[in-house]
C-alpha cells in the first residue's frame, strides 16, 4: 500500500482544493430567458453579481445574453460586472449581449474568443461609463458601436493611456485598429498573433512599442511609426511576413533585438539619424535589397561573421545596397558590421538625395445636424481626433445653478505618412427657443432649444442654426461692439475686428457666449 506523510497529504489536499476551485469557481448558476446557463459570483458583500467563467467542461458557446438582474431564492440582484477571464478561451462563443447594468469588465474577459463576431450593448451611452480592469476593452475584440447598437470592430476609448501586456493577443479576427491619441505605450504582446490585422494607425502620442507588440501579425502590410516613438523593443514586429517597407523615424534612439527579424517581404528599410543602438538580429531572417542609414556617426553592429547574432541576414550583407549620408562612407567602411556590406553608396536611396517632405492632412471641417457632430477631412483615409469639453460638468454648492450647455470642440486629422492637420475649433451651444415653456416634466428636463454651432478664424465668425432674423452682436472684453448682423436662414458670417488669441462675447437674443478667436 502506498504511504503518504502528513506533509505530502496536506500538499495533495491543497492541490486538489486549488484544482476544484479553478474548475468550479462560481457561487450560483442561473438560466437566462434563452435557457442558457450563466455562472455568477457574489460581489459587493453579496448585494451584486459578477459573471464568471463556466466549469471547464462547459465553456460558453453560441449566443449569450447577459441579463441585467438575476432572481435566485426569491432575491433579485443586479449584474454589474463581467469578471476576469469570464469568457476566456470560449472559442465557440459567437454573440454576447451586455446589459446597461454592467459597470466593470475584468482583464482577459474575452481572450481567445476567436468566433466572437457580435457584441450587442443594450445602452450604447452606458458603455462609455464602464470601468475596465487594467486596460479598457482588455482582450476584447470586434468592439465598435454602429447605429444598431451592435459592435462589429474595435474601438479603444480616448481614456486609455496604455495598451497593456497581451491586451489583444490572439484576436485573429481583428482586421483594423485605430489607437487614440491618449495612448503613450503599446505593451508587450499587445497585438501579437493578430494574423488578420492589415493596418494600424499609431498616433503621435506613442513613445514606446513594447516587446513582441505586433509579433506574427502576418497580414500587416505596412506600418508608419510616428516621430514620437523613441524605443522599439525586442521582436516588436518580428515575423510580420507581409511588411514590405519600414521607416524608422528620427525620434527613435534604440531598435531592440530581433525587432524586425523574419519580415521576409521587406524590400527597403530606412533608419533614422537619432538611432544610437541596434541590437543583434534586428533585421535578420529577411533578404532586404535596400538599406538606408541616416546615422551620421555610425556605431558598431553585429556583422555577418556571427551566424547567430548578426544584425542583418547574410544575403542582405552580401547583396543589398547600403545608402549612407554624404561624407560618411569612409566611416561606415571602418565600422564593425557596417563594413560588411559589399555594396555601399552615399545618398538617401534610389529616390534621390532629399526625401520629399511629408504631406499634411487637410484641416477638418465641423458640422452639426440632428443631434450629431460630424468631422470631415479632405485627405482620404485620414482619421479625425476630437476633444470636446463641457463647462457645465462640475459640482455646485447652493440652491441655484446657471446652465450654459456649451461645448468646446477641437479636432485635427491624422494619417500614417502624413503630418497632422491644423486644429479646427468650434463652440456648440443651445439657445432657448421658448424660455417660457422650460421646466421639468416627469423628472426629465424639457427645454425647447436650437443648437448653434459657432466657428471663427482671423476675426471672421460664422454661425449655423440660429433662427432667421435673430440679432447677433459681438463684443470684446471691454464691452465694445466689434461686429453685428441678423441671422440668415443657413449660415451667418460676421466680420469682426478681433484677431487670433482675442476673447469675444457673442450675444444672440438673451444668450451670451464667450469664445476665443483662433
Amino acid at each position: 500500500m502506498k504511504r503518504y506523510s502528513i506533509g505530502s497529504f496536506l500538499l495533495l489536499t491543497l492541490l486538489l482544493s486549488l484544482t476544484a476551485t479553478k474548475a468550479f469557481g462560481y457561487d450560483l448558476a442561473v438560466e437566462n430567458e434563452d435557457g442558457v446557463t450563466i455562472y455568477y459570483n457574489y460581489i459587493n458583500n453579496g448585494t451584486g453579481l459578477e459573471v464568471t467563467s463556466s466549469p471547464s467542461s462547459k465553456h460558453y458557446s453560441g449566443k449569450v445574453v447577459i441579463p441585467d438582474e438575476v432572481t435566485f431564492m426569491n432575491r433579485t440582484r443586479k449584474v454589474t460586472s463581467i469578471g476576469e477571464e469570464a469568457f476566456y478561451d470560449c472559442t465557440g462563443l459567437t454573440s454576447v449581449t451586455i446589459p446597461n447594468s454592467i459597470k466593470k469588465i475584468g482583464s482577459q474577459a474575452f481572450k481567445n474568443c476567436y468566433g466572437l463576431s457580435k457584441v450587442i450593448v443594450k445602452d450604447i451611452a452606458s458603455w462609455c461609463n464602464i470601468s475596465f480592469s487594467s486596460n479598457p476593452l482588455y482582450y476584447a475584440h470586434h468592439l465598435y458601436c454602429d447605429e444598431n447598437n451592435e459592435i462589429t470592430n474595435l474601438v479603444i476609448p480616448n481614456t486609455v493611456t496604455s495598451i497593456s501586456k497581451n491586451a489583444f493577443s490572439g484576436c485573429s479576427g481583428l482586421t483594423s485598429v485605430t489607437i487614440p491619441y491618449s495612448v503613450t505605450t503599446i505593451g508587450e504582446y499587445a497585438f501579437s498573433n493578430c494574423t488578420s490585422l492589415t493596418s494600424i494607425t499609431i498616433p503621435n502620442s506613442v513613445t514606446t512599442i513594447g516587446e513582441c507588440a505586433f509579433y506574427d501579425c502576418t497580414g500587416l502590410t505596412s506600418v508608419t511609426i510616428p516621430n514620437s516613438v523613441t524605443t522599439i523593443e525586442i521582436s516588436a514586429f518580428s515575423h510580420c511576413t507581409g511588411l514590405t517597407s519600414v521607416t524608422i523615424p528620427n525620434s527613435v534612439t534604440g531598435i531592440g533585438e530581433s525587432a524586425f527579424s523574419y519580415c521576409t517581404a521587406l524590400t527597403s528599410v530606412t533608419i533614422g539619424n537619432s538611432v544610437t543602438s541596434i541590437r543583434w538580429r534586428a533585421f535578420d531572417g529577411a533578404n532586404i535589397p535596400i538599406v538606408v542609414s541616416l546615422i551620421e556617426k555610425p556605431f558598431g553592429i553585429v556583422g555577418k561573421s556571427s551566424s547567430s547574432y548578426r544584425t542583418f541576414s547574410l544575403n542582405t550583407f552580401n547583396n543589398a545596397t547600403l545608402y549612407v549620408p554624404k561624407g560618411t562612407i569612409e566611416q561606415y567602411k571602418a565600422t564593425d558590421g557596417w563594413k560588411d556590406f559589399v555594396f555601399m553608396e552615399e545618398g538617401t536611396g534610389p529616390g534621390g538625395d532629399n526625401p520629399p517632405d511629408p504631406q499634411q492632412c487637410a484641416k477638418p471641417t465641423i458640422s452639426y445636424t440632428n443631434g450629431k457632430l460630424t468631422f470631415n477631412c479632405a485627405t482620404e483615409g485620414a482619421v479625425c481626433q476630437a476633444t470636446i469639453t463641457d463647462e457645465d460638468i462640475r459640482s455646485y454648492s447652493g440652491n441655484e445653478v446657471q446652465l450654459g450647455v456649451t461645448y468646446r470642440i477641437s479636432v485635427y486629422a491624422t494619417k500614417g505618412g502624413f503630418e497632422d492637420s491644423e486644429t479646427a475649433t468650434a463652440t456648440l451651444c443651445w439657445v432657448d427657443a421658448d424660455p417660457k415653456t422650460e421646466g421639468l416634466t416627469n423628472n426629465m428636463a424639457s427645454v425647447p432649444a436650437r443648437a448653434i454651432l459657432i466657428q471663427n478664424h482671423d476675426g471672421l465668425l460664422t454661425l449655423e442654426g440660429a433662427e432667421e432674423g435673430t440679432a447677433i452682436s459681438i463684443y470684446d472684453t471691454s464691452g465694445h461692439l466689434v461686429g453685428s448682423a441678423k441671422a440668415s436662414a443657413n449660415t451667418t458670417t460676421i466680420p469682426t475686428t478681433l484677431r487670433n488669441g482675442a476673447v469675444g462675447i457673442v450675444k444672440m437674443g438673451e444668450k451670451s457666449i464667450k469664445i476665443v478667436f483662433e
